[in-house]
C-alpha cells in the first residue's frame, strides 16, 4: 500500500492533524515535527503558519478502514 499524506483524526491530533499527519508520513514522533515547526514559527516570521493554515485546507482528513 502507498503511503498518502493526510492529516490525523482522533486522538492523535492537537490542533487540525496536520504536524501528526506529517509525521505519519515521514515516519517520525509527532511531538518532534511539532516541535520542528515551532522553532521555524519562531524564525520565519510567521511564514510556517500560513504554511500550516494551507496545508490545513489542502491534506484530506485521514480514512480509517471499519
Amino acid at each position: 500500500m502507498a503511503k498518502k499524506l493526510s492529516r490525523t483524526v482522533g486522538k492523535e491530533k492537537m490542533f487540525f492533524g496536520v504536524c501528526g499527519g506529517v509525521a505519519k508520513y515521514i515516519d517520525v514522533d509527532a511531538a518532534l515535527i511539532r516541535i520542528l515547526w515551532a522553532i521555524l514559527t519562531i524564525f520565519g516570521f510567521g511564514t510556517p503558519i500560513l504554511i500550516y493554515f494551507l496545508m490545513m485546507f489542502i491534506m484530506p482528513k485521514e480514512v480509517h478502514a471499519q
